[in-house]
């Protein structure tokens, strides 16, 4: 099993920068809805649930 890094910094409200072992990106959250500059659209359903519609 390989290992995974990942780190997340928070730049302001709703706002926060993602570091993985393949590169960044930023994601911004409203609501349930979360959007990142990879173009990933994801929306929370409750509790521990997600739906990633790209």
């Amino acid at each position: 099993m390989p290992l995974l890094f990942r780190r997340s910094k928070k730049l302001g409200k709703g706002v926060r920068l993602n570091v993985t072992g393949r590169g960044a990106s930023v994601s911004a959250r409203r609501g349930p809805v979360s959007v990142s500059s990879k173009g990933h659209v994801t929306i929370r359903l409750g509790k521990g649930f997600s739906f990633r519609l790209f």
